[in-house]
């Protein structure tokens, strides 16, 4: 009799049970969509479970397009499987690793990263070069001085002020023979 009831409470929770477990699971993650509002994701699930269209949330300010075959976490509401969402992407092939504990970094899949350093500091480190579009300006402001280690420094338009004293249109006075025009 004691069977019969416990056969009866697994019959009715077995479907509850299955939802839950359902409703989290590990994915591969096969195309990415970044054309529309919220990326929209092809993902593989359990064995040969194929999703596509599957959003994929980011969180506020930071946006990226993951590689093919990375691994994904999909929640599925209510366990149903045909409504899932990706809340977090790992790539293991390109992740920077070797971090010490609290440190931060952004990096991408040819090795360029932004870290955040342990003790304060930050280094950037790009295989190719950095832009900087600031139409309205770029301040550097440094206690201790500012060091360029590099062939050249090229100002493409405009002038190079130190102290005051313009690059372009400076002159010297006291020289023997006179001042000297501006520069060319």
């Amino acid at each position: 009799m004691k069977d019969k009831y416990v056969d009866a409470i697994k019959q009715v929770v077995k479907p509850i049970r299955d939802r839950v477990a359902l409703s989290v699971g590990r994915a591969v993650l096969r195309l990415v969509d970044d054309g529309v509002p919220l990326q929209a994701v092809q993902v593989e699930a359990l064995s040969g479970e194929v999703r596509d269209r599957v959003e994929r949330l980011q969180n506020y300010g930071f946006t990226s397009v993951p590689l093919p075959g990375c691994r994904a976490v999909v929640v599925f509401p209510g366990g149903d499987r045909s409504s899932g969402i990706v809340v977090a992407t790992d790539d293991a092939g390109v992740r920077k690793r070797g971090l010490a504990a609290g440190e931060v970094a952004v990096y991408n899949n040819e090795g360029d990263y932004i870290l955040l350093k342990k003790g304060g500091g930050i280094e950037i480190t790009t295989t190719k070069g950095i832009t900087i579009n600031a139409p309205n300006g770029v301040s550097v402001n440094s206690a201790n001085g500012v060091t360029v280690s590099a062939p050249s420094v090229s100002v493409l338009n405009g002038d190079v002020i130190a102290s005051g004293i313009s690059l372009k249109n400076h002159t010297h006075t006291g020289c023997q023979g006179g001042s000297t025009g501006a520069p060319n």
